[in-house]
């Protein structure tokens, strides 16, 4: 089994906090039940008035049909035009969302929706979030906020809070060396986890798996590595507190006036101890990855709270291997995200599970959103967001991510945040503002997928730039060897979409990417056959509330030569029969009744059926019997003379 090094940097240096609390603004608000306000659109007609005084009288008449029609109170929708057939609609005692549903559920209705009450981006009362204390970082969590010509790779939590400030019902599992529990910023954060180190660098008070997923320290002595305590690459060194660092990223209470802020806010995490002194052991964390996800381990108790997305800010050299690549779809196959960092050695291949089918591996960027020197890159890379990056070789590091951490060098003593002396820079810490985003999309629409959540935040990514770094930094290339076969480090570079994923990461437009329509295709029966009627249907695809789908379009991309045409090309749901084994594709292109569009694309792979067995128990089906009834005759009529008596 593959040994996992522990992915950091670790500080030495103590915090003190003493910071102001940054003034906010709330979220957007809907108008308030009894005063509905409602944006609404009606379908086009043929000869439209082109009087504006006319064409608001046409606009009223037509909202009162619809009134009508839908029994609702009377709408006046004289006023606020804000298109030719758009206009503010006004109702009294009903809210705006009930308004907003009834209306788009008429036929003579293109949309309706809320007219939400908009403020500034909230700025959470997190001191930290502004400022970083005594020992800094001047620029606080600058990795939240909203990009900028200075934080160029920031990934704009903080403007997605204003769509979705977290649900508590979305929990993050972060598999790593465990956490420290009493950090006042976790407190109501941590839902019961579990402890599966059961190596020999196991040192907490209880060794082997059990229900304690706190860290009591992962130092290294010279004495463990004499002792065969860890293993001999490993070198001496101070307690991490690396899960605490992680899970502070993910979900530190937020918007609480003290420390710091998540970028998950309001989600909550399973702590899950895999990491002891210096690495890990594979099997530990492919068990705690079925565990954490509700997937029965046999020996242990169920997991009352199964997961939606797991972070692993770990990894080891090589290709996804055939335990990790199980794991992931056992996970997914129960709605499990799974988010993994890309690695630390410098431009080298991508380790593994980041490196795994159907994991969002992070690369690491700088505050200027080139690739930081540390991060691993390549064509697996999902996504990137922000790792920390120093500037300075020595004294103060400008742009580290702030984070939770405990000041204890071996054993735990006080919680404090790291800061610009005790930094944290990594694409550990990378890792987990991608799966606070991933917690905020489920958030938002639970029913998302995995591979939709991994769809959507590769569609909803920021470009690349491709400038403002130091006159003759490269581009960055896909992982190489020099001509002895060691790897070559590739420092600081420019990302490509080849090597870094699909860009950097804007959580805001990731959240609003699931506000939208996101068609799903389902197919009937589940299990396709040739020569069998299937059906293939958009009934499924998710939809903003208030939106219905207006109307869903199929092409046949590819018959495989099995299905030659559709049964039509508009509607809910067409069907197809196909005449022999193989596969067919088809795209579907589903637009709501806003107007937004979503496609998706589905090969169905069909089977031929089985065997059919006529009979059972060893018998022989009629036509068996008949053959051997007939090799009977032939056999008789060969022992027979041909003619006279027999003697």
């Amino acid at each position: 089994m593959s040994k996992l090094p522990t992915v950091l940097v670790r500080r030495l240096c103590l915090f003190v906090a003493a910071a102001a609390a940054v003034g906010g603004f709330g979220a957007a608000q809907a108008t308030p039940a009894g005063d509905a306000r409602v944006i609404v659109k009606l379908r086009a007609e043929g000869d439209a008035p082109t009087d504006l005084d006319a064409r608001r009288r046409h606009f009223q008449s037509r909202l009162d049909l619809v009134a009508r029609r839908q029994n609702l109170p009377a709408l006046q929708g004289a006023d606020a035009a804000i298109g030719s057939d758009q206009r503010v609609v006004r109702a009294s005692g009903i809210d705006a969302k009930a308004l907003a549903e009834r209306l788009s559920s008429d036929p003579g209705v293109a949309y309706a929706v809320p007219d939400r009450r908009v403020r500034r981006a909230a700025a959470p009362n997190d001191p930290l979030f502004a400022v970083g204390g005594a020992g800094g970082p001047a620029v606080g969590q600058w990795y939240l906020r909203p990009p900028s010509a200075e934080f160029v790779s920031a990934i704009n939590a903080q403007g997605a809070w204003d769509l979705n400030r977290g649900s508590a019902s979305v929990v993050v599992a972060v598999l790593d060396t465990g956490v420290r529990p009493e950090h006042p910023d976790f407190a109501g954060k941590l839902v019961t986890g579990y402890d599966f180190v059961s190596g020999p660098n196991d040192n907490d008070p209880h060794p082997g798996r059990d229900a304690d997923p706190s860290d009591p320290g992962d130092w290294v002595s010279q004495a463990d590595i004499n002792a065969g305590i860890v293993s001999a690459d490993c070198e001496v060194q101070s307690s991490s507190w690396h899960g605490t660092d992680v899970t502070g990223i993910v979900a530190a209470g937020t918007d609480n006036g003290i420390g710091m802020a998540g970028v998950g806010r309001d989600v909550k995490v399973m702590p899950v101890r895999v990491l002891g002194k210096c690495d890990g052991r594979q099997s530990d964390i492919v068990a705690a990855m079925r565990w954490a996800a509700g997937i029965a381990v046999p020996g242990l108790p169920s997991n009352p709270n199964p997961v939606r997305v797991i972070n692993l800010s770990l990894g080891s050299s090589g290709a996804c291997d055939a335990a990790y690549a199980d794991a992931i779809r056992d996970v997914t196959a129960r709605g499990v995200v799974v988010v993994a960092s890309a690695g630390n050695t410098a431009g080298h291949a991508m380790s593994a599970p980041a490196n795994c089918a159907g994991v969002i591996g992070v690369t690491a960027l700088r505050h200027i959103g080139t690739k930081v020197g540390f991060s691993d890159l390549g064509a697996e890379a999902t996504i990137a967001a922000p790792g920390g990056n120093c500037v300075n070789d020595s004294g103060a590091c400008l742009y580290p991510i702030l984070t939770t951490t405990n000041n204890g060098l071996t054993s735990p003593a006080g919680s404090t945040y790291s800061d610009s002396f005790d930094f944290t820079v990594g694409t550990s810490f990378a890792a987990p503002q991608v799966a606070g985003a991933a917690a905020l999309m489920l958030s938002e629409q639970p029913a998302l997928a995995p591979a939709e959540v991994r769809s959507m935040l590769m569609a909803s990514a920021r470009p690349f730039p491709d400038s403002g770094a130091a006159v003759g930094t490269p581009q960055c290339l896909a992982p190489y060897k020099d001509a002895g076969g060691n790897p070559v480090d590739q420092l600081e570079c420019y990302c490509t979409t080849a090597t870094c994923g699909a860009g950097m990461l804007d959580v805001q437009a990731a959240v609003l990417a699931v506000q939208g329509v996101q068609a799903r295709i389902t197919v009937s029966p589940a299990a396709p056959q040739a020569n069998m009627l299937l059906t293939l249907s958009a009934a499924d695809t998710l939809l903003a509330s208030g939106r219905q789908i207006a109307s869903a379009r199929w092409t046949l991309i590819s018959g495989g030569g099995i299905v030659t045409a559709l049964s039509a090309t508009e509607g809910l749901s067409v069907s197809a029969t196909p005449t022999g084994g193989g596969s067919f594709s088809v795209s579907l292109t589903v637009t709501d009744s806003a107007g937004a569009t979503s496609t998706t694309l589905r090969v169905i792979e069909v089977a031929l059926p089985a065997p059919v067995d006529n009979g059972g128990g060893g018998a022989l089906g009629l036509g068996w019997l008949l053959l051997l009834a007939l090799a009977v005759v032939m056999a008789a009529r060969q022992r027979a003379p041909a003619t006279g008596v027999a003697r």
